[in-house]
């Protein structure tokens, strides 16, 4: 589908460092040179490096189920280094970055920053993936040299505008939206396909009381914290499936619902992928193994970012996650002590939340692309017994579950976030009497009756030692 796609462009896909293993040369060309007068610019392509986990990973497999495609994850700065030497041999004037690897603010992961310090000869980065606003940042590259990154955002709110002028670079964002200067033909082809569409994507489904959110300001919430359209996407995968939990990867809700009438292109950009939805049937430890995967990264952003009905659950932030990755980011096993612990199941017949059995077998019911294709790196749901997929979309279901379950209106039910994590810190200790459960010390929902009769104990010595305190002052104010 790549190469159709390829072919039916009028421009070149470039891309230095996505190869099929085992050839020498990159899949696409690896950088293209533009002639400006008599000047020479090498654009160099560079490919997420996650893509083989964070995209679909069969789309890189062949029919056994092994790569036959790579990004050079661990040789990256040589191959990117690589092909700034040629474009200089080439004689390229100025070498210009296209990149989508992202910025991060956690300087623990490898980031654009790093891909600009660990090679030498880039004169601007233009960058992308991490819905990042940077302007004219300059920075310093392997070789000493400075080098211009700068990054749009997201949903076009930005034209990034270069300038070379000589030995002077430096780029400027441009606000879209006060930006006039717009081509008409392209305007007019615009307004005809929403025309074309609008009868879908304008129809009415329903109402929503409240604003179910995404974003707080340039920050992706759904990346790192439960957020009530989270809420809502979890749940109407558990109820409209009756599975035992609905789970929602974070980067894959795309769009906050704002307040007033809800149409069907505002459910479609939550959920632009067009997802199947799946039932799987699972056991309990396939369970926590994919929920300490989907923390591994916390508090950095992460798609994976667990949303989920049905069920909830602690993280012990105090330590690392157990769960191990290989190279192309997918899940290996479980090497220490599990960040995430007091994992407790919906019981759909009481009502009530009962520790998780890990040798109990549950439904969860997700997207395709987790549950079918183990994006995310989700190795553990590579064998799991599938109970759904009819071909109903992500899209669909979320529909449905306004118009059916909801009777049309998003209320005050979904108006306050609804807690399934809690994020801790403490010492992991074994409980044998919480069903296999780890427990953190200092969390008032679990461990054994010794940590809170101590608790209750040193809160009556300080108690006492305040009432003693307090009579000694009074009878010192009296003489």
């Amino acid at each position: 589908r790549l190469n159709e796609l390829a072919e039916l462009m009028n421009t070149e896909p470039i891309s230095c460092n996505f190869q099929k293993i085992g050839e020498t040369e990159s899949y696409f060309e690896p950088y293209s040179i533009v002639s400006y007068g008599d000047v020479d610019i090498a654009y160099i392509g560079i490919t997420t490096p996650s893509a083989l986990s964070s995209s679909s990973p069969a789309q890189f497999k062949d029919e056994n189920g092994e790569y036959i495609y790579t990004f050079n994850v661990d040789t990256l700065y040589d191959v990117v280094q690589a092909s700034i030497d040629s474009a200089k041999e080439d004689g390229a004037d100025y070498i210009i970055a296209l990149s989508h690897i992202g910025y991060e603010e956690d300087p623990q992961y490898e980031d654009v920053v790093d891909l600009i310090e660990n090679t030498d000869g880039f004169d601007v980065v233009l960058d992308g993936h991490s819905h990042s606003v940077i302007e004219n940042m300059k920075l310093t590259d392997e070789g000493g040299n400075e080098v211009v990154l700068t990054s749009t955002g997201t949903k076009f709110e930005n034209i990034g505008k270069l300038t070379i002028s000589g030995e002077t670079i430096t780029t400027e964002l441009i606000e879209t939206e006060s930006y006039t200067n717009t081509d008409a033909s392209a305007d007019a082809k615009l307004a005809e396909i929403n025309e074309a569409y609008s009868a879908l994507g304008n129809r009415k489904i329903g109402d929503s009381e409240i604003e179910l959110i995404t974003h707080d300001g340039d920050k992706r919430l759904v990346r790192t914290t439960e957020t009530n359209l989270g809420n809502l996407c979890s749940d109407a995968f558990r109820i409209v499936t009756g599975a035992d939990i609905g789970y929602v990867n974070g980067g894959g809700i795309r769009a906050p619902i704002e307040v007033g009438d809800v149409t069907f292109n505002d459910v479609l950009n939550v959920f632009p992928y067009n997802n199947a939805v799946v039932v799987a049937e699972v056991s309990g430890q396939v369970i926590k193994d994919f929920l300490e995967l989907a923390v591994k990264y916390w508090p950095s952003e992460s798609g994976a970012f667990p949303h989920v009905s049905g069920l909830t659950f602690s993280v012990n932030t105090a330590i690392e996650s157990a769960a191990q990755v290989d190279n192309n980011w997918v899940f290996t096993g479980i090497d220490g002590e599990y960040r995430v612990y007091d994992i407790m199941v919906l019981n759909k017949d009481s009502g009530e939340y009962e520790p998780i059995d890990l040798t109990k077998n549950y439904s969860i019911a997700s997207d395709s692309y987790h549950l079918l294709e183990c994006g995310d790196g989700m190795s553990m749901f590579a064998n799991a017994k599938i109970l759904q997929n009819d071909g109903m979309l992500d899209v669909e279901l979320l529909e449905k579950y306004i118009t059916e379950n909801l009777g049309g209106v998003i209320g005050e039910a979904y108006a306050e976030v609804k807690t399934n994590i809690t994020f801790t810190e403490g010492e992991v200790i074994d409980t044998p009497n919480n069903n296999n459960q780890d427990a953190v010390i200092n969390s008032p929902q679990t461990g054994d009756n010794s940590h809170f009769v101590l608790w209750v104990l040193l809160l009556s010595i300080s108690a006492t030692c305040i009432v003693v305190l307090e009579i000694y002052r009074r009878k010192k104010a009296v003489k």
